[in-house]
């Protein structure tokens, strides 16, 4: 029905359309896809300490850290935990023996 020019068509478009659109979206990906500040800058990074010195002042830090929220963490659980009951004088009361 179609005959060969057809054939030739479809096979055209069976292999450029998925090369065109490759091309169309692998193509200036920076200005397109870029998130200005996305990446942080070398000075705002972690630094891995690699000295001795550092890496003994690294762990103190992070010891110092690490004491400080504990004691605000039992300083809020001590806060939220409800006052002991006072003491009554009768321990088994409405047990009769």
């Amino acid at each position: 029905m179609g005959g060969l020019n057809l054939e030739v068509f479809k096979f055209g478009m069976y292999v450029m359309f998925p090369i065109g659109i490759m091309y169309y979206f692998g193509t200036n990906l920076d200005e397109r896809f870029a998130v200005p500040d996305f990446w942080p800058k070398p000075e705002q990074a972690n630094k891995v300490p690699f000295e001795r010195e550092e890496i003994q002042a690294e762990l103190q830090r992070l010891r110092a850290r690490r004491l400080l929220l504990r004691e605000q963490r039992l300083e809020q659980e001590a806060r939220q935990q409800p006052p002991p009951p006072p003491p009554s004088g009768e321990s088994n009361e409405g047990n009769a023996h």
